[in-house]
């Protein structure tokens, strides 16, 4: 970051954009549920077939390469070797753009034929068309990031955000009601929504570059290839958290279906198994929101502290930890405590609800990892964790083709979170011996079971309590009582122990992003009364 900008004005803008991150996340993740609700479990097969092929390029490109971009205009002052610089990215993600259109369109056949079904080829043509947006919205967001200047970057994330998830579900009301459509028509037009959203965000992108007069420039001739080598490498490593969880969804889509028709289950079960499975995504990315917003927020606290002294931003470090850990417990723990509410209440079944409680089980890892990783990163420690999240990958995928076949579809949430532990311990373990700390005390971690076992208490006499005295007709009003009922009873509960063992100090709780109403909460409770 250029000395220009005030550490001030870059947190005003960082949560800025942290605020945006978080809402498209949840966009993300809510509004798979009324789409599988539409489309069933068959047609949720369909769309989460195709989701990782597209949006691994899409996150990897607007991710990725646009903090790339940011960090290489930010290192130098001068203005011509900026448009170099600048010039320079465009072409390369250009040529990158058309190859991976040309592997999706082109290939089409072939990749579908792979997973299994020769349907989906349609639906990976139309998603190859958003590749060819992705050169222009790196460029922009990667320009506007470098002079911190956040705010359009923010609005075009949640702009495209929304219109895609609008497009989604109106699409697909409209084909299933109004033209009875087929899943697959239905999963295009999923698809279609967003090729449409990431044009939308680079319209509004492209107006405020027009406003701000940063699209013309005379550029000066710079060396090309160490331009790109250093954009390549660097934009990988920074995105590489994201993209390990795309990584395992496109496993799933290459191994679970065609290995359970292989294996003799009739193709539609397959799909409807498959798409089953895949409820435990949005559920994921939900409880993962909180780390998000930790990684986000925190790790430029962390990067500007360790600049200034020595050792300063060990605290820093070790609350990341500590707060990633307590929610991914809490997360993780709740939504397994409640799942046969959960998924009745949100996919109108309760099929496979044991695997989906597996499946969960990942967001204490990944609340790890995503932290992390971006702590890492701010090192410059880019080597180590992109090699643990490599060797994730290959876990889950060897997982995936040895477990599938002997225990079918809870071998896939088992190997994925194989992989996850494995790298979120190697990943502690690094940071441990690099900065030769210790990330939490025995009594933490005593206190955090504490706190477990009080709401698994709780919730399950809530149950034994329920079932005695709710009667209900239908099973979705049942799981609706049961679901608000026990997620307020479990939340409180939780949040009084942490708040009472003070398992964070108040001040740490006002560092947090959203802490303060915790921080005053565990003030009144420890007060002497």
């Amino acid at each position: 970051m250029s000395s220009q900008f005030s550490m001030k004005s870059y947190m005003k803008g960082a949560l800025l954009l942290t605020i945006a991150s978080l809402i498209v996340k949840v966009l993300s993740a809510v509004y798979r549920v009324p789409f599988q609700n539409m489309v069933g479990d068959q047609g949720f097969y369909v769309y989460q077939q195709v989701y990782p092929f597209i949006s691994l390029f899409v996150v990897w490109t607007s991710g990725g390469f646009a903090v790339a971009i940011s960090k290489l205009l930010a290192d130098t002052e001068n203005k011509q070797i900026k448009q170099g610089i600048t010039s320079t990215v465009f072409q390369y993600l250009t040529v990158l753009s058309v190859l991976f259109f040309s592997l999706l369109f082109f290939g089409a056949d072939i990749l579908s034929s792979w997973m299994g079904d020769l349907r989906l080829a349609p639906l990976l043509k139309t998603g190859a068309f958003v590749t060819l947006f992705m050169p222009a919205l790196a460029v922009m967001k990667g320009t506007f990031q470098s002079r911190a200047v956040m705010e359009p970057v923010a609005y075009a994330q949640v702009f495209e955000q929304s219109i895609r998830v609008a497009v989604i579900l109106i699409g697909t009301i409209i084909i299933m009601t109004a033209f009875s459509g087929t899943v697959y028509a239905a999963g295009n037009m999923a698809v279609l929504g967003t090729v449409i959203g990431e044009l939308a965000g680079v319209i509004l992108l492209f107006v405020y570059m027009k406003k701000s007069r940063l699209l013309f420039g005379e550029r000066a001739i710079i060396p090309k290839w160490p331009i790109i080598k250093e954009v390549t490498l660097f934009s990988i490593s920074v995105s590489m958290s994201s993209l390990l969880l795309l990584a395992f969804q496109l496993v799933d889509s290459f191994t679970i279906f065609s290995m359970l028709a292989d294996a003799g289950m009739p193709r539609i079960e397959a799909m409807e198994t498959k798409g089953i499975y895949d409820r435990g995504q949005p559920l994921v990315q939900l409880g993962i929101v909180i780390a998000s917003s930790f990684s986000l927020a925190i790790v430029p606290l962390v990067a500007y502290k360790s600049k200034k002294s020595a050792l300063a931003e060990v605290p820093y470090i070790q609350l990341t930890y500590r707060a990633s850990l307590l929610f991914g417990v809490a997360a993780s723990l709740g939504l397994i405590l409640v799942m046969p509410y959960v998924n009745v209440l949100l996919f109108k079944t309760g099929a496979l609800t044991i695997v989906l409680m597996l499946y969960v089980l990942q967001i204490i890892p990944l609340s790890i990892i995503l932290t992390f990783t971006s702590v890492l990163q701010g090192y410059g420690k880019l080597k180590m964790p992109t090699a643990f999240l490599v060797g994730a990958f290959l876990v889950k995928l060897g997982g995936n083709i040895v477990l599938i076949p002997l225990i079918g579809i809870i071998g896939a949430a088992l190997a994925s979170n194989i992989g996850l532990f494995m790298c979120a311990a190697a990943l502690m373990y690094y940071l441990k011996q690099y900065k030769n700390m210790r990330l939490a005390n025995g009594s933490f971690y005593r206190k955090l079971a504490v706190a477990s076992i009080a709401m698994i208490l709780v919730i399950e006499v809530a149950i034994a309590v329920l079932e005695r005295v709710v009667h209900l007709e239908s099973a979705r009003m049942t799981s609706i009582t049961y679901s608000v009922i026990l997620i307020i009873l479990g939340a409180f509960t939780f949040i009084t122990i942490v708040a009472k063992l003070r398992l964070l100090s108040a001040r740490e709780w006002f560092i947090i992003p959203f802490g303060r109403k915790m921080a005053m909460y565990q003030l009144w409770l420890n007060q002497k009364k």
